[in-house]
């Protein structure tokens, strides 16, 4: 796991001292080594974080005859298998690490070495002869990738913060983000929140030449639904996923893993049996999960490390989050992953997580719709649609909004796992200068059409993997680790749990009335007690709701609410009534308050000189 960046030049010769800026920004991505790579028209720097070998795995390589050059973020578990085949074809290795054998993967296929890679990854190959660049990502979005195209100057690099050094690097915020960020509560455009810059997409490949980038896509998410007994799906659930995590565990240093207190991390540790298991929680009994983790662990005969997070840590914390976190986020679930993040680096530079099991087994309570509601949405739409419209003006009813949401397709309702201020409400609570013409529709309508005719939960999870897992789940994952050099591996997200989990049908997915990703649970029979295969999903709870109510921190809240420069951005009066509505108790508004806050929070760190505020120093 490491951190890279870079530019290509077309004119003057590339700025080393910059590039050597450039790479000391993402410092945290990789402490125990830099390597810089120069020429007329390219720079290279790059981070390391040792784990596979660890002497010799130097970056960049410079391929035998010194044409090509790669940076590599990540981690190819099948690098053995390929470097066996490259072998035979001819090619010769100076290292035992994945990234020369991705490097000759390159030399050999060209681009199609993305579909013979099993892992997560982003990396750069710079093509010294014919002067262009070639980038490519994971299928998933496990590993980030950035780019910008600015002033005859091509950036590329792990993280947006890393061009910020640059002098031809023009730091502006992107005003379309914000409206779209109030409804997902991440930055859901290609787009990213500083203008100009963008994101590879995932299973995306570039070639940047002659000041002229393309992008091509090299995989697709399909779905191909199966008819197999359920026995038999959760025998071969339970074999890909063992063997998954046993691929993941190729290590030259120790591996731990992340332990919750829900079916996913737990299969994981059941699977891996690492030495060490970690887990985080709250003071507050109803926020905390480490008890159930240490209560696993001593049934499995495994070590639980835990550490229970105060409020003072929470709110203390936020800035270095937005920092780390590159982009505004206001998942809650983010501040308690950057503590037990925290917590494993001092043991460990690898764990394991259950990061994408929910996407690809049907994890998540809003895909669980009752019977009723199955049965009624087999009615024709024009008719819930007149249903809908003769019951709204009604006084209100027991039913009434059952009979209103199954009167829209899950096209019109659905936006993922976050849905925080609505369009509408987003316009009402940004000034004029941000109330972009863009909707949630215009982001989610590409993915439903791409999908059009399938069922709903299928459709749902669709969206998901193309949204909220590598937007949400997987950048938060990757940057709360990263920002205590911790390299994160997540084997639900492998191209071979994939295609057995893409071959399920929905009607297998759910049972009962809150019982989500039953292969997965009837897989887990064999590893787990009874009770924990039947748990139900909590995520990383966070006492945020409670806290707000308490007068120190609603006076926090308020404060940076009431700040001059929020002025620009919001309606400070209709985010202070919000405020006032959760502290009285007569409305929960803690979601929406957090999105407001974590992006003002952002704002300052990134943008303080805009902010009247002293510029934030990270501890590295």
């Amino acid at each position: 796991m490491c951190g890279f960046t870079g530019f290509v030049s077309r004119s003057a010769p590339p700025d080393e001292k910059a590039l050597r800026a450039m790479g000391n920004t993402i410092r945290h991505r990789g402490p125990d080594g830099e390597g810089h790579y120069v020429d007329e028209h390219c720079g290279i720097a790059h981070r390391r974080l040792s784990i596979i070998d660890l002497e010799k795995g130097r970056q960049p390589i410079v391929s035998p005859d010194g044409r090509y050059i790669i940076a590599y973020n990540g981690e190819t578990y099948n690098f053995r298998q390929l470097r066996e085949e490259l072998t035979a074809a001819g090619h010769t290795f100076l290292t035992d690490c994945d990234t020369e054998v991705v490097l000759h993967g390159y030399m050999q296929w060209g681009p199609d070495v993305l579909k013979k890679l099993r892992g997560m990854f982003a990396f750069v190959i710079w093509d010294r002869e014919k002067q262009e660049l070639f980038g490519g990502r994971d299928p998933f979005g496990i590993k980030p990738f950035y780019y910008a195209q600015m002033g005859g100057l091509f950036f590329f690099g792990s993280e947006c913060k890393s061009f910020l050094p640059h002098p031809g690097f023009k730091k502006e915020l992107n005003p379309d983000a914000l409206k779209l960020y109030l409804t997902f509560q991440y930055s859901a455009l290609n787009e990213s929140f500083f203008k100009g810059v963008y994101r590879l997409l995932p299973g995306h490949y570039f070639l940047h030449r002659e000041g002229r980038t393309e992008f091509a896509s090299y995989n697709a998410f399909t779905f191909a639904p199966e008819n197999m007994p359920l026995e038999q799906r959760a025998a071969q659930i339970r074999e890909v996923v063992a063997e998954s995590v046993k691929a993941h565990e190729i290590s030259d240093v120790e591996v731990g893993s992340f332990l919750s207190g829900g079916i996913d991390s737990s299969v994981i540790a059941a699977l891996s049996r690492p030495d060490k298991t970690y887990s985080v929680g709250f003071a507050n009994k109803d926020f905390d999960e480490t008890g159930e983790a240490k209560a696993l662990c001593e049934e499995l005969g495994l070590r639980n490390i835990s550490k229970t997070i105060s409020a003072q840590e929470f709110f203390d914390a936020l800035p270095a989050i937005q920092y780390y976190a590159d982009e505004p986020n206001a998942n809650l679930s983010t501040v308690p992953l950057y503590f037990l993040s925290q917590l494993a680096a001092r043991d460990v530079k690898v764990v394991l997580s259950g990061e994408g099991a929910d996407e690809l087994f049907g994890g998540y309570i809003t895909y669980h719709t009752t019977k009723p509601y199955r049965l009624y949405r087999k009615t024709p739409l024009a008719l819930r649609r007149a249903v809908a419209k003769a019951v709204s003006g009604l006084p209100q009813f027991h039913g009434q909004g059952f009979l209103t949401k199954a009167a829209k397709p899950i096209d019109e309702t659905f936006v993922g796992q976050a849905f925080i201020f609505g369009s509408e409400e987003a316009d009402r609570v940004l000034t004029p200068a941000y109330r972009s013409s863009l909707t949630w529709h215009d982001v989610t309508e590409p993915y439903f059409e791409a999908i059009e005719g399938a069922d709903d939960l299928t459709k749902m999870q669709y969206l998901d993997l193309h949204l909220w897992q590598p937007l949400d789940i997987l950048r938060k994952a990757d940057r709360m680790t990263m920002a205590h050099s911790l390299e994160l591996r997540v084997p639900y997200l492998d191209r071979e749990v994939w295609a057995v989990a893409r071959a399920i049908p929905s009607s297998q997915k759910m049972r009962g009335k809150t019982m989500t990703k039953y292969p997965l649970r009837m897989a887990a029979v064999p590893l787990l007690p009874d009770d924990w295969v039947k748990r139900d999903k909590k995520g990383f709870p966070v006492p945020f709701i409670a806290w707000l109510r308490e007068e120190k921190h609603y006076n926090w809240a308020k404060d940076l609410i009431s700040q001059p420069f929020a002025a620009e951005f919001f309606d400070r009066d209709y985010l202070l009534d919000l405020l006032e509505r959760h502290y009285s108790g007569r409305e929960r508004t803690h979601r929406k308050l957090y999105t407001v806050l974590s992006f003002l929070i952002w704002y300052q760190v990134y943008f303080p000189e805009k902010c009247g505020v002293q510029p934030f120093t990270p501890k590295i």
